[in-house]
């Protein structure tokens, strides 16, 4: 089906999604401020969803535009590597558990609103661990971050959370600092608490700490210390930020966790442009793979849709099935993700999805789509859908040969955190007893 005259084809502000596939070939895409109304694609496995995917951030990167790239599989980020321009040689943020030595980190509780990276943790896990969450541990985690927060300021990490709750003379120096008569008193009515009673009270905590502190590279990613990037400055500047979250590496939760802050903390890094003229704001995009598992954020997913655009940050939304989706993120994405991008899907999903095609095309079309071949319905300049349309992918461009050593080699010297400063990082202690925990800080 051939693509309206509406839809864009050429033009330095136009991400090329493929080609159409009558008369002529010519390219079919989207311009950059259509793509701020955002991008919903989905694909099962094999169909090319991933390159489709590729082929957009390259797109942002040879265009100097900053970009957020979340990949719980790991392949999709290879590809981006092994094809990036020269230009994003050391301004490219790499997060990936198989490069060698620290991580880049980014302090999830530091950043220029201290209450909001609280909130936006607290709200994390809360909903990373919905199942086995509740008042009370929510009370504690958010209590324990706050008192870190406004005591040590940009120093507070993470993993001075179980030091905090289990070793006595650290809480009591702590508090002491404290000027919040409310979290004094929490704080005095936990240590009026029997032993047994706050190991029993502090189990639920420790147990989601230990699931992403006990992995290091997440450790020291997200409280390995000071941040060694700013990301709102890498974003501003054309910088890229890519999360490489391999599940069967990290674990799941840990993967979730991870891919979920990182996307808050991008959220809170973009939001600060409200205070810059809208013409100078930079346009920036995030990619997001099984994006089901990364949208924890501690606003409701059609709100950060709808006041994305205001920031020119887009999001394109990527994952396999309909029912992988909540109903209330379902009804999100179909309402405010208004580019749409479809592969072949089941015959399930194409019948939900047939009422966003129609009436060009229909159930029938959406399931039987080949490999590579993909429907859309975009954005166009006149502010309305275009009508539906098929096209077909475009393959990879040739990998170039050492650019993805290139850019790791200088991910790792610019952004990780130096051997020889590890030491100062907080120690972890993750035991569940106050008893022992206080034993060994006296030791």
């Amino acid at each position: 089906i051939a693509p309206s005259p509406d839809v864009p084809a050429y033009g330095p502000d136009v991400r090329v999604l493929g080609d159409a596939e009558t008369g002529h070939p010519h390219p079919v895409g989207v311009t950059v401020a259509s793509a701020r109304q955002h991008l919903h694609v989905l694909g099962q496995t094999g169909v090319g969803k991933s390159t489709f995917l590729a082929n957009l951030i390259l797109s942002d990167a040879h265009a100097g535009r900053g970009a957020l790239v979340i990949d719980p599989k790991g392949d999709l980020i290879d590809d981006v590597l092994d094809r990036l321009p020269e230009r994003a040689i050391g301004r490219t943020v790499l997060f990936d558990p198989a490069e060698p030595g620290s991580p880049p980190c980014f302090n999830v509780l530091a950043g220029p609103d201290p209450a909001f990276a609280v909130d936006s943790i607290v709200t994390i896990f809360h909903r990373c661990f919905a199942s086995s969450w509740g008042p009370r541990l929510d009370d504690l985690m958010r209590s324990a971050c706050l008192t870190l927060v406004r005591t040590q300021g940009h120093r507070a990490t993470l993993a001075e959370i179980p030091k905090l709750l289990t070793d006595t003379p650290f809480r009591a120096r702590i508090v002491g600092r404290l000027q919040d008569e409310l979290l004094q008193g929490f704080w005095t009515a936990y240590d009026e608490l029997s032993p047994a009673a706050r190991a029993a009270v502090i189990s639920p905590v420790m147990n989601k700490l230990r699931a992403v502190l006990l992995r290091p590279f997440v450790r020291d990613a997200l409280s390995g210390g000071t941040s060694t990037f700013d990301l709102a400055r890498t974003l501003d500047t054309g910088g890229l930020v890519l999360a490489r979250l391999p599940k069967g590496v990290l674990g799941e939760d840990a993967a979730r966790l991870f891919g979920s802050v990182l996307l808050a903390h991008t959220w809170q890094a973009i939001t600060p442009r409200v205070r810059l003229p809208e013409h100078e704001r930079r346009d920036t995009a995030a990619y997001i793979d099984e994006a089901q598992n990364f949208l924890n954020m501690p606003i409701a997913v059609s709100d950060l849709l709808a006041e994305a655009r205001a920031y020119r940050f887009s999001l394109a939304l990527a994952h396999q099935h309909l029912s992988q989706l909540p109903k209330d993120l379902r009804e999100a994405v179909s309402a405010d993700a208004r580019n749409k991008v479809y592969f072949t899907a089941s015959p399930e999903d194409a019948h939900e999805l047939a009422r966003h095609v129609g009436p060009v095309l229909g159930a029938h079309d959406l399931s039987h789509l080949g490999a590579y071949q993909a429907a859309g319905r975009v954005m166009t300049g006149k502010g309305g859908q275009s009508p539906a349309f098929t096209f077909r992918t475009r393959p990879l461009r040739d990998l170039v040969p050492g650019r993805q050593e290139a850019v790791r080699a200088a991910s790792r010297a610019a952004f990780s955190r130096p051997e020889t400063s590890t030491p100062s990082r907080p120690k972890l202690r993750l035991s569940t007893d106050p008893r022992r925990a206080h034993e060994e800080s006296t030791k």
